[in-house]
């Protein structure tokens, strides 16, 4: 898992979102200030921060533009390499990802033994999308991890719940201040806490009630003042001055962000986050480009993007740990938090993958490695075998990852014709781009419809816009980000289908002739 994300790190460009975290990571930095993506808590940015710091690159103070401009100007308008900035900015995630596997291993030993931690370890090492995504500096996988470490230590706390219910908190406390969408999961891990307290405690039923109560409330103590703390060690005076494209936010989401003892730009964050899923935003599915959410997207997008092994063990976990006596406590700890995270994502209003349901992979791969203690005679040579189904499909990919989909959806070639973004194309093989021109297109026209964050000059890329020229004029190679390929209407949509498809980079730009 480390060989796929460090290559991965190291040969892909800029994804869409990852130069804005850098650039606020620097600002955090440099300046202390927490005036760029307010719509994120920073401790994620802290963490990628951390590889920042050893690239130390050049950023004058007091930039003044967007946080869209601040990255691109950190990254290839300041004197800095990008690819250094980027390999060191993605590090620190990719250790991370790398322990919070040992969460996962440890959770399932504690549940099944070794060899059910083996399984989910497997499970868990092998997920396209956490290789995909936890290789990047971005803020799902550390946010997800940290619900994960969450849960783990509420479980443990059954047993010794004074050190280890803080724990869970400050975990939780990590994870909200990753990323605000971990929120729905607050009251349920603050049940669990209580849950874990009531069974560790003993005595009569009032004071074991006290204590369970006792219980939620440090929990939510603790989280809180985890937020609070991730705002300070970026500005220990908490200077703020609101940007003045916060929406309004009224009815009961208003008044829970009112009453939210969190810091005002964690609230402030909140609003902008209200005002991002009131957007009619673009979403495509198996072919067809729609406007606005569909509840079912995001169980289609992870049918097709779960390795089918991987799919098959989760099921077969789920019904374990609901049917199996002795794994029975630990049904709501494995199951109910991602059901809630889950109908939360659902609900949202952004089909751009799933990135936002990366905590699947984890919760999922600890509840399949509790298959092993089902009493049937060919349980370990099945499990054993979609395991290594799980490894076959999973390195048949490397070391494309963003793009994968598994062989009952045609493999990662196939990906762009039924999703786009994250899921296939973000902007991630701009490099690769510029390798390929190089070598087999020297010479010719270039034109180019690029969907990322890259800067194709910077790379050597000498291209056009197709979409400001007459389809006449367009002569030549047509190049064309397969998310902006899905999405293509009126001119971009007349000159892909007028073109002849040639080639492919990364299973995610399309190469035509014209």
């Amino acid at each position: 898992m480390a060989v796929a994300m460090v290559t991965a790190a190291v040969r892909q460009t800029p994804t869409i979102d990852e130069p804005v975290y850098v650039g606020t990571a620097a600002v955090h930095l440099d300046e202390h200030s927490l005036r760029f993506n307010a719509e994120h808590p920073p401790l994620g940015k802290l963490v990628i921060a951390a590889g920042v710091a050893v690239a130390d690159p050049r950023l004058e103070p007091g930039f003044d533009g967007d946080q869209t401009e601040l990255g691109r100007r950190l990254l290839y308008e300041s004197g800095n390499d990008p690819w250094r900035v980027m390999f060191w900015a993605r590090l620190p995630v990719i250790v991370l990802t790398l322990l919070f596997g040992l969460v996962v291993f440890a959770f399932a030993r504690e549940l099944a033994g070794r060899a059910g931690a083996l399984v989910a370890l497997g499970l868990y090492c092998l997920s396209p999308d956490v290789i995909a995504h936890g290789s990047l500096a971005t803020l799902d996988v550390p946010a997800a991890g940290f619900v994960l470490t969450s849960v783990w230590l509420l479980w443990r706390a059954r047993r010794r719940p004074y050190p280890y219910v803080p724990l869970a908190g400050a975990a939780f406390g990590a994870a909200l201040a990753t990323k605000m969408s971990v929120l729905p999961a607050l009251p349920v891990l603050a049940v669990m806490a209580a849950v874990s307290v009531w069974s560790a405690a003993d005595g009569e039923r009032r004071r074991r009630l006290g204590r369970a109560a006792g219980g939620a409330v440090v929990f939510g103590l603790v989280a809180c003042a985890a937020v609070w703390a991730a705002y300070l060690a970026v500005d220990p005076r908490l200077r703020w001055g609101p940007p003045h494209h916060i929406p309004a936010v009224g009815g009961m989401r208003g008044l829970a962000v009112r009453l939210l003892p969190l810091p005002e730009p964690f609230r402030d964050g909140m609003r902008m986050q209200f005002g991002l899923e009131n957007r009619p935003w673009q979403g495509f599915l198996f072919g067809e480009l729609y406007t606005g959410s569909l509840w079912y997207y995001l169980p289609a997008a992870l049918l097709v993007k779960t390795p089918l092994g991987a799919l098959a063990l989760w099921a077969a976990g789920t019904v374990a740990v609901t049917a199996l006596r002795p794994l029975r406590p630990a049904t709501p700890y494995l199951l109910l938090t991602p059901a809630v995270l889950l109908a939360a994502a659902m609900y949202g209003s952004r089909d751009f993958g799933t990135r936002y349901a990366v905590f699947l992979p984890m919760f999922l791969a600890v509840a399949a490695g509790c298959v092993v203690l089902v009493r049937w005679r060919w349980t370990a040579v099945v499990t054993g075998a979609l395991v290594a189904f799980v490894a076959v499909s999973s390195l048949r990919t490397f070391p494309f990852y963003l793009p994968y989909s598994n062989e009952a959806f045609g493999g990662p070639a196939q990906t762009r014709h039924r999703l786009h973004d994250s899921n296939v194309d973000w902007g991630q093989d701009l490099g690769r781009l510029a390798d390929r021109l190089d070598e087999r297109y020297r010479g010719e026209r270039i034109w180019l419809v690029y969907k990322g964050a890259g800067v194709p000059a910077y790379y050597g890329i000498d291209a056009d816009d197709p979409r400001l020229a007459a389809p006449e004029d367009v002569r030549g190679v047509l190049v064309v980000s397969d998310s902006a390929a899905a999405k293509a209407t009126g001119r971009l949509a007349e000159l892909i289908d007028s073109s002849r498809r040639i080639d492919q980079v990364g299973h995610s730009i399309t190469l035509y002739r014209r």
